[in-house]
C-alpha cells in the first residue's frame, strides 16, 4: 500500500481537477487519506493525531521564520522579521504574504511529488500544511481565494493545474469561494531569470474576468521572488479587490531561485 501511494499515477481527479464538483474533491481526498491511515507522510511512523504527520517530523520541517512580512523572503539569522530591501524599494501589489515553510528538504520533495509526479496524497498534505500555518483569524479573513493559473497549454501538458487544485480544496476547508482567472500569455519559464526579468516576463500575463470582493488571497504552491503573485495581484486590484494577500505553501530562499 505504501508503494502504491508513492507511485500513484495521474488520477481522474487531477486530470479533470478544473471541472470536478466539490463532492468529487471530497470523495477522492477521503480515499487518499484512507490509503495510509494513521501513518506519517514523511517517516511512515504511527501518528497520534488526525494530521498526516507525526509531531517529530512536523517540528523538524523547514519553517519560514523569520521572514519578510511582505514577500516572505526567508531571513534566517535575524531575531525578528523586517521588511526586506526589495519591498522597501518597490512594494508589490499584494499587502503581505503568508508562506509558512521554506522550499527545502522534505517540503521540496513533497512539492515535486505533487507537481511533477501528480501525487494526490502529496497535494492533500500540502493543503493541510498551508492551513496549519494559518491561524483561525487568518483563515476567516479572505472572501475569495484566487489560484495562480497555468496557461491552458501547460495545464494540458502537466495534466492538471496545481494551484487550482490546491485552492479548490483549501476553499472547501475554509468555507469560502474561489475564483478562476486566465493566463493570457504562455510566458517563458521563470527559472534563471532575475527579479526584473521575471517582472517584465509577466507583464499583462493575467486576466480577471469576474468582479472580486474586497478581501482576496492568492494561492500558489511555491513562491520564488513573488513576481508572479505580484502580477496577478495587480489584475485582482483592477477587478475590485481592495486588499490582496499572497498565500503559498513554501518560499524559495534568496539565491536559490528555480
Amino acid at each position: 500500500m505504501v508503494n502504491f501511494i508513492k507511485d500513484i499515477k495521474l488520477t481522474d481527479s487531477l486530470r479533470f481537477g478544473m471541472t470536478m464538483s466539490t463532492s468529487w474533491l471530497r470523495e477522492v481526498d477521503g480515499i487518499v487519506r484512507q490509503a495510509l491511515p494513521g501513518r506519517c507522510v514523511f517517516c511512515l511512523a504511527a501518528c497520534q493525531s488526525a494530521e498526516p504527520w507525526c509531531a517529530a517530523c512536523f517540528e523538524r520541517l523547514p519553517w519560514n521564520l523569520p521572514a519578510c512580512p511582505v514577500c516572505a523572503e526567508p531571513q534566517m539569522g535575524q531575531l525578528k522579521p523586517r521588511r526586506c530591501g526589495h519591498c522597501l524599494a518597490q512594494a508589490p501589489a499584494f499587502a503581505l504574504s503568508r508562506v509558512p515553510l521554506r522550499y527545502e528538504d522534505e517540503v521540496a520533495a513533497l512539492v515535486q511529488r505533487f507537481k511533477f509526479h501528480s501525487s494526490p496524497r502529496a497535494g492533500a498534505v500540502l493543503v493541510e500544511l498551508l492551513a496549519a500555518g494559518l491561524n483561525r483569524q487568518v483563515q476567516d479573513w479572505p472572501e475569495a481565494l484566487v489560484p495562480v493559473p497555468l496557461h491552458p497549454r501547460r495545464a494540458r501538458e502537466r495534466g492538471f493545474d496545481q494551484a487550482n487544485w490546491l485552492a479548490r480544496r483549501l476553499a472547501t476547508q475554509l468555507g469560502c469561494t474561489w475564483v478562476a482567472t486566465k493566463r493570457e500569455r504562455d510566458t517563458r519559464s521563470q527559472r534563471g531569470l532575475t527579479r526584473l526579468e521575471r517582472r517584465a516576463n509577466l507583464r499583462h500575463a493575467f486576466r480577471v474576468e469576474t468582479p472580486l470582493p474586497p478581501r482576496v488571497a492568492l494561492v500558489d504552491d511555491v513562491m520564488t521572488t513573488g513576481s508572479t503573485l505580484d502580477a496577478l495581484a495587480e489584475e485582482c486590484r483592477r477587478a475590485g479587490a481592495e486588499t490582496v494577500e499572497a498565500w503559498a505553501v513554501a518560499r524559495t530562499p534568496a539565491g536559490k531561485h528555480w
